[in-house]
């Protein structure tokens, strides 16, 4: 496992939780990044995330009581605000200066809670990638949330390399060993920010979860367009055309498509927070098409978990094992060593800091 493994990028943005999860007033206790958080959202509706630890003795505060906007430790009573400064202790008038708990800032968007875990004056909520689909009416998609008990980087590598597919995944979401013989990327692009794979297979059988949601299909030309972003987010465009009907041309007629959408959050240095989403652009009116692609999509990722929490066992049993690379997981390997650099600056002092402090 490399450098990039034990440290995290703080400075930018990951998922915190779905919308859903903060219903009726609900604390939910979340560990993100090795750091406890509670998030809520408030009587006026905005969402707070606070340091989970209350500054007093230490005690839970998603183990509290949320009053209004605010937030009271059921410990010894203590009180805080949105911005985690204490505005009340029972039995106490004056409160000390700064006696608070950290406040995250934290931006709701498209159903998704997001969270700066960094320099709070750098938390630009413009950096945020956009995900359309997710609000667009013409797609439709059934959210979704998983525990690994691995590290978020071997969850990255899984879908920086298809050809995993045709193994992992043959009954589910590959459809066939085959794939990973006749189907080859058609285009890789290292990214500043990550990488951006595409892939073809022709007048191949559709895969399993497709031939569920759509019945009849028949050879299909498959086209998938992945890109992943620093620290761990990817999108996934998924394209089944009629085989033979000119898509590799452009030609969309008779197309059946997908968006699909993953965010991994570290919890710890050896397990992670998985949301997603699978949408599709057909058949909008039959809400049976999202279930069944939300439960084949369950059944996959599952396949993946085996893999990769049997994979963290190993690595776990012995660390200083070291991967060795095949052609396959170029994508990859371009995204650790791009991660690594940006961690590596990030604790690297800049030369105006040094100047400042010289």
């Amino acid at each position: 496992m490399g450098p990039e493994t034990q440290g995290f990028l703080l400075n930018c943005w990951y998922v915190a939780a779905w919308d859903h999860e903060l219903i009726d007033g609900k604390l939910l206790a979340r560990t993100l990044l090795d750091k406890p958080v509670v998030l809520y959202r408030g009587d006026s509706g905005r969402v707070v995330a606070l340091d989970s630890r209350c500054c007093h003795r230490g005690a839970k505060l998603s183990n509290g009581r949320r009053e209004g906007d605010d937030i009271r430790c059921m410990y010894h009573g203590l009180k805080f605000d949105p911005s985690g400064k204490c505005i009340q202790i029972p039995g106490q008038d004056n409160i000390p200066k700064g006696l608070g708990v950290r406040s995250y800032p934290v931006h709701e968007r498209d159903h998704l809670i997001w969270i700066w875990m960094g320099n709070p004056a750098a938390a630009d909520p413009a950096k945020i990638l956009d995900f359309p689909y997710l609000r667009d009416p013409a797609w439709r998609g059934k959210p979704g949330y998983m525990h690994y008990n691995a590290n978020y980087l071997l969850i990255v590598d899984n879908l920086s390399d298809f050809a995993h597919l045709a193994f992992v995944h043959t009954r589910t979401l590959g459809g066939s060993e085959e794939y990973a013989y006749k189907s080859k990327p058609t285009a890789i692009e290292r990214l500043e920010d990550g990488f951006r794979v595409e892939r073809w297979h022709m007048a191949a059988d559709a895969p399993p979860f497709h031939r569920k949601a759509v019945r009849n299909a028949g050879k299909v030309d498959r086209r998938n367009i992945a890109r992943m972003y620093v620290p761990g987010i990817f999108f996934m465009e998924t394209l089944f055309s009629p085989a033979g009907s000119g898509a590799g041309k452009g030609s969309l007629e008779g197309a059946k498509q997908y968006r699909n959408c993953q965010f991994f959050t570290p919890e710890t240095k050896r397990s992670t927070h998985f949301f997603w989403d699978y949408l599709h652009d057909y058949a909008l009116d039959d809400p049976t098409i999202a279930l069944s692609l939300h439960d084949s999509m369950v059944e996959g990722f599952m396949e993946d978990k085996f893999i990769i929490e049997g994979q963290q066992e190993m690595l776990d049993a012995d660390p200083d094992f070291k991967m060795h690379g095949i052609v396959a997981d170029a994508p990859l390997a371009h995204f650790r060593r791009t991660l690594a650099k940006m961690i590596a600056a990030e604790k690297t002092p800049s030369i105006v800091e040094e100047a400042a402090h010289a």
